[in-house]
């Protein structure tokens, strides 16, 4: 039976030779269709301005700035970022709400001070576009419409010699 497939049958489009012609052009497709894709969220990013200050930590960051210390000294041989953040984590979990108590006061504190110095950031920002926009009021149109005046004087004093 001719047109019949089992399971030892072999496909007859199996057994057919690549044609290395083919396969190049589909390679050199996928390597222009690779370069033609946008770029990288990392390169869309705007740059960010090292002036800006810096976030407040919250209560849980300014207790293990202190849990760091004391899990240095404790455990010397531990060196991975990692153990120091599990081991503050299940610590700041068992703590009352009386013990996390000086840790929120004090975020609270560097949450005021991180709003202040957003705010002086903002205005300063703000002025310096507005000082940027003094300059760029005038659109294109003004200034290409001043550059006919002054071309079309020089015309009509051109066709008066005539």
């Amino acid at each position: 039976m001719k047109g019949e497939r089992g399971k030892g049958a072999i496909k007859k489009d199996a057994l057919k030779p690549v044609d290395d012609r083919k396969v190049g052009k589909r390679k050199a497709a996928m390597k222009a269709s690779k370069s033609s894709k946008p770029q990288s969220r990392k390169d869309k990013k705007a740059k960010k301005d090292p002036n800006k200050p810096k976030r407040s930590p919250s209560a849980f960051f300014v207790f293990l700035e202190d849990f760091r210390k004391v899990f240095k000294q404790e455990h010397p041989n531990v060196k991975a970022v990692s153990a120091v953040g599990k081991a503050g984590g299940e610590k700041w979990k068992s703590l009352s709400d009386a013990e996390k108590a000086p840790y929120e006061a004090k975020a609270a504190k560097r949450k005021s001070e991180y709003e202040k110095q957003m705010s002086a950031y903002n205005k300063k920002q703000e002025s310096m576009a507005d000082d940027g926009d003094e300059e760029s009021d005038r659109s294109k149109s003004e200034v290409h419409d001043e550059d006919e005046e002054e071309t079309g004087e020089e015309e009509e004093e051109d066709d008066d010699e005539d």
